[in-house]
């Protein structure tokens, strides 16, 4: 599995992109957080307020092995504006799936 935090404005471009690669299903939860970045700095009527925890994007996708790193080249691709807070990319073992419509299950 590949999890990616990401920026919420880069997620169309990202979409789009591993769609153009053959990579369609993927799950996309709108997330809060914070890295190097620790927040930012808005003005509210006049005065700073400090925003700690930012809106990003969190995309999971099951890949093949073999596709791994094409999927992280697709999402850096896509992702990257070169400033801080352009995200993370995770990737986890995935240990079994099972199809709810047609009881197909994989290992």
């Amino acid at each position: 599995m590949i999890q990616a935090i990401i920026r919420p404005e880069r997620f169309d471009s990202i979409k789009l992109a591993l769609e153009q690669k053959g990579f369609v299903a993927l799950t996309m939860i709108e997330v809060k957080g914070r890295g190097e970045q620790k927040g930012i700095t808005l003005e509210y009527r006049g005065k700073p307020v400090q925003v700690d925890l930012l809106p990003k994007v969190k995309i999971e996708l099951v890949v093949k092995d073999e596709d791994v790193d094409s999927v992280i080249g697709v999402i850096r691709g896509a992702a990257r504006t070169g400033k801080i807070g352009d995200g993370k990319i995770f990737v986890l073992p995935v240990e079994r799936v099972a199809k709810v419509r047609t009881d197909e299950e994989w290992t």
